[in-house]
């Protein structure tokens, strides 16, 4: 068959168009895709200086603070991938929120113990990387009277007044409070804002703790090994879910100047370690934010109470009840101030408050912050920190109970009853 140019030109101009069609629908598939999708994180660094404790030793009780004394600290860097629910009655979006350095750990969801016996040991429960899933979940909202917002996945604990994340703190190191609070769950939550006023959430999760796909106590095939001998536990297939909820209202536009001021309050019931060995706990938190009347100061006030009671013993309770307060100085200078009183029984150990082991006296916690921060550019924070923790028990009490203390700067083991730190914390936020 013989063509001439015409014919060719047309062919190549059909095969062109093709080509064109084809690639189209596929950039229009690929933008339907990544719609509404938006990249954002930090950076954070730090540089700290324990004024009077041994720089491989105890640092007072930031929960975060291990093993970053008397240097310069990579904290973490966020990468966080979401899409928003949009305006529409029926909505959906995602959020995948990742944690990579020395800090990843903090938020505790590292694979269960569950998974490891499913994996024949290839997995285990320890957290001890420098990765870790955040938050990762489906979110979806449904046209009942205001709209539900339901997320499926792992999401944050709704309890507490501060947050893992170093640029959404008003200091630098985390609260006692922070220390006994849960992080993270694995499960369904609900949301549903009542109105202008109030809000309220609940969910149900495998456990009160960060363990992704933790099965507390939950065997389907077989009965449970290792489980308590108690009636009921020895031999029956369990599933020991944990349930939360919370309640915030906010004071509306006519309150003047206490406008916007929240009150919250919140629970979380269920069991914490891998499996249920460790025994449910109850985590009770109550917090307020205040606007003043005095331009650019802020005041806020929070209470957890935690209650544990583990395999076989008594179990205990910690408690920490907190003050702050912010100032807007300047357009970029803020001031914030952060006191706690915190009281743990001997019966129950908490990593920042500490126990007295062997003992029936309570250890009782002080701790003090001052943070001024400046903001260098609109995406750049810069703060320096000063914090100081106090304990009730030191020196050779101390060592004879095994308590956990401070030590001094000679690193001769000798216990303090004071911690004092400073700190140079900055944060990129993209």
């Amino acid at each position: 068959m013989k063509l001439n140019n015409w014919t060719v030109g047309l062919a190549a101009v059909g095969a062109i168009s093709l080509s064109s069609a084809v690639q189209a629908e596929e950039k229009s598939m690929v933008e339907t895709a990544v719609s509404g999708t938006t990249l954002s994180g930090y950076v954070s660094t730090s540089f700290r200086y324990n004024m009077n404790t041994a720089g491989g030793g105890s640092q007072g009780a930031d929960a975060l603070g291990s093993g970053k004394a008397n240097g310069f600290n990579l904290d973490v860097v966020n990468l966080t991938i979401e899409k928003p629910l949009d305006e529409t009655e029926w909505a959906a979006g995602y959020k995948a929120e990742f944690l990579f350095g020395p800090d990843a750990g903090g938020v505790g969801t590292s694979l269960g113990s569950a998974v490891s016996s499913a994996s024949g040991g290839a997995l285990d429960g320890s957290n001890t990387s420098d990765f870790a899933i955040k938050q990762a979940y489906v979110n979806v909202r449904t046209p009942v009277g205001n709209g539900i917002e339901w997320k499926m996945g792992v999401f944050d604990t709704i309890i507490g007044y501060e947050a893992f994340n170093y640029n959404a703190n008003p200091n630098y190191t985390r609260s006692l409070g922070w220390g006994i609070e849960p992080t993270q769950h694995t499960g369904l939550l609900a949301s549903y804002q009542i109105n202008d006023i109030v809000s309220v959430a609940a969910g149900v999760a495998e456990t009160a703790g960060a363990t992704l796909n933790d099965r507390p106590w939950y065997h389907p095939f077989e009965p449970t090994p290792g489980a308590p001998t108690a009636a009921g536990n020895s031999t029956k297939d369990q599933w020991n879910l944990s349930y939360m909820g919370a309640v915030a209202v906010t004071a509306p536009e006519d309150m003047g100047a206490l406008a916007g001021s929240t009150l919250y309050g919140g629970v979380v019931y269920g069991r914490n370690t891998q499996n249920g060995s460790g025994g449910n706990q109850t985590s009770w938190y109550a917090g307020a934010t205040v606007a003043t009347p005095v331009e650019g100061l802020s005041a806020g006030a929070a209470f957890d109470y935690l209650d544990f009671q583990s395999a076989g013993s008594a179990g205990g309770s910690t408690w920490v009840a907190g003050l702050y307060a912010s100032y807007q100085a300047t357009e970029k200078l803020s001031l914030h101030t952060r006191a706690e009183y915190g009281r743990s029984n001997s019966g129950m150990a908490n990593g920042q408050i500490g126990t007295l082991p062997g003992t029936d006296s309570p250890v009782e916690a002080w701790e003090a912050t001052v943070t001024a921060q400046y903001d260098l550019w609109e995406n750049v924070l810069a703060r320096l920190e000063f914090r100081w923790d106090n304990r009730n028990y030191r020196d050779a009490r101390a060592a004879a109970t095994g308590g956990n203390q401070f030590s001094d700067s000679s690193q001769t083991g000798q216990a303090l009853s004071n911690a004092y730190m400073i700190a140079l914390n900055m944060v990129y936020s993209f």
